[in-house]
């Protein structure tokens, strides 16, 4: 079991906090290993502590609303003490809300997990009145994998990340055939368990071309207006609003992230496109039937997790017409970055570096790419991957 420092250190400070604490993320990145870790901790000075797992047929066939979630931990807990509790995947008890909000009246800590945001729901803030905090888990990135992949035994180049991304369990399997029957099955389950069967989705097959299209299609700019007109040229019927709400709900089951786009411009936001990237790369490997893999979008998308990671936050900039992949900030540091597989090619090179032009020269600008010779000029550092991808947590880029 990889111990997670770099999400279990903020979840830390409010381990005896009546806050509810709300752990979310995509299927299979790693939530339920999280709860296990603080569990784990705080089992250094307690052992009032409950854990329920919903996944688990045992559980949900006993407990099925509040009121029995609730008399099970009244029934188990010991009352001298503040209890921790811990509900994995709780959204599939009725009225889960309710028994959080009634939990930490009862002198209870109280930590969740779900695989969809609709744990964020208009309807459970609402009943917490914002007593609660929320950490989002995402799958491995390349250091986590690397780390994984001693402890099995395993190695794991950064062109197997490119392709194959970080879910953990995938390191399990011995073949790579193994690993994308794995990655398969979860992308199944993804689509149909939380997303067509959540959401009551009728337009199952058209959803799923669409789903397919936008998967593949990561790091790239879209509008749910081309996006319709393109499913459409290829014969699949649906309007513009419609993939709005699908793109919501595969962005509610932290399948996608759209992010916003910034204009120097304008010196706004610009709203009538965002870029959509995978929450891992397999997503779009999965995809791809001819052995042809899109290593220069799945770079981009791994740059954009990797500086999530690292605490950034991250937009797409418009510089005067020029797209730069990401302005990524931090607290007082503030960086450009473009994303190329090789600027070995004069086309590329000049593509990548004159996205840069106008800008100040007080402005830290960063290509990365998967080069060995290095590119950097008096105005704008070189970084290949691999650097990139080892780069020490506690020191700027």
């Amino acid at each position: 079991m990889l111990h997670r420092e770099a999400y279990i250190a903020p979840i830390r400070g409010f381990y005896d906090s009546d806050l509810v604490k709300i752990i979310t993320g995509v299927r299979r990145c790693g939530k339920s290993v999280i709860l296990e870790q603080v569990m784990e901790e705080l089992r250094q000075k307690s052992d009032n502590i409950i854990y329920l797992d919903f996944e688990d047929r045992a559980v949900t066939d006993s407990i099925e609303n509040w009121k029995q979630l609730v008399s099970y931990v009244d029934e188990h807990r010991n009352t001298s003490s503040l209890c921790y509790v811990f509900l994995d995947e709780v959204q599939t008890v009725s009225d889960w809300s309710v028994a959080c909000k009634t939990l930490r009246r009862h002198r209870c800590s109280v930590f969740i997990t779900g695989s969809n945001s609709k744990l964020l729901s208009r309807e459970f803030t609402k009943e917490l009145s914002g007593r609660y905090v929320s950490f989002r888990i995402r799958p491995f990135v390349y250091r986590e994998l690397l780390a994984y992949a001693d402890m099995l035994g395993k190695q794991v180049s950064v062109t197997d990340y490119l392709i194959w991304g970080g879910f953990p369990k995938r390191l399990e399997f011995r073949t790579a055939e193994e690993q994308r029957r794995y990655l398969n099955e979860l992308d199944t389950a993804i689509v149909r368990n939380d997303i067509i069967e959540r959401y009551h989705i009728r337009k199952n097959t058209e959803f799923r071309k669409v789903a397919n299209y936008i998967l593949i299609s990561n790091a790239r700019l879209y509008s749910a207006n081309s996006i319709a007109d393109y499913m459409r040229a290829h014969g699949v019927a649906c309007s513009s609003n419609t993939v709005q709400k699908w793109i919501a709900y595969l962005e509610e089951a932290y399948v996608i992230d759209p992010i916003r786009r910034y204009s120097t411009k304008a010196k706004k936001e610009l709203e009538q496109s965002r870029k959509l990237y995978n929450c891992d790369v397999a997503l779009n490997s999965i995809r791809c039937t001819d052995g042809r893999y899109d290593l220069s979008h799945n770079m981009e998308n791994i740059v954009y997790n990797e500086l999530l990671y690292l605490g950034y936050s991250v937009t797409v900039f418009d510089n005067n017409g020029k797209e730069i992949d990401f302005l990524a900030e931090k607290e007082n540091l503030r960086y450009y970055i473009q994303v190329a597989y090789s600027v070995a090619e004069d086309k590329a090179y000049n593509r990548e570096f004159g996205a840069f032009r106008s800008l100040s020269q007080l402005d830290r600008k960063i290509l990365i790419t998967n080069d060995d010779i290095d590119y950097s000029t008096s105005n704008v550092q070189h970084i290949k991957l691999s650097e990139f991808l080892l780069h020490p947590h506690d020191q700027g880029l």
